[in-house]
């Protein structure tokens, strides 16, 4: 992978040179955590980056959580995947937005999820991406999911098998949880 560099802070992407820079791309994958009810924030603060192109790719499960006419990017899921494929020649979306991106965000990642990414299930088209990702960019996972589920001992195991396949996690808080409980 060629090295893609952001803009320096305070200097308007494209700015910087007569040379055209090359936006950088994020494709954030949401899932159906709770926490999924941030995104059009999380979305927000990432388009105040200059020079960062975002798209987003969900779960059914995750739609629960948010409202789609607040994410003023692209957003993709199941639907579109297989709207998109007619016959032979046509793109692949899973193919076609893991060749966009220049680094994937996984926030939230549920526990479902979690397990599915962990054994290779692709179900979906965020675990369709993430079984197909180029290994040589970043993957970044946001666990979160209730401290209960987070405890049991096949979710370290997971988190660790989505380590060992080179992605990097990002690790839960401490807070008060929607349910009332507090922990991770």
């Amino acid at each position: 992978m060629e090295p893609v560099s952001l803009p320096e802070p305070g200097i308007p992407a494209g700015n910087s040179s007569s040379v055209p820079q090359k936006r950088f791309r994020v494709l954030v994958g949401v899932t159906g955590s709770v926490a999924a009810l941030k995104l059009p924030l999380l979305i927000a603060e990432l388009l105040k980056i200059p020079g960062l192109e975002v798209k987003v790719v969900t779960t059914e499960r995750a739609k629960h959580f948010y409202n789609a006419q607040e994410i003023p990017v692209s957003l993709c899921g199941d639907e579109e995947e297989w709207q998109l494929w007619k016959g032979r020649s046509d793109p692949v979306l899973h193919i076609e937005l893991r060749r966009w991106a220049d680094l994937m965000v996984v926030a939230p990642l549920d526990a479902n999820t979690l397990a599915k990414v962990a054994n290779g299930i692709c179900d979906n088209l965020l675990t369709c991406v993430i079984r197909a990702w180029d290994l040589s960019k970043p993957l970044l996972f946001c666990p979160a999911m209730n401290t209960a589920m987070w405890e049991h001992p096949i979710t370290a195991r997971q988190v660790e098998q989505l380590k060992a396949f080179g992605y990097t996690e990002i690790p839960c808080v401490v807070k008060k949880l929607v349910c009332g409980d507090e922990g991770q």
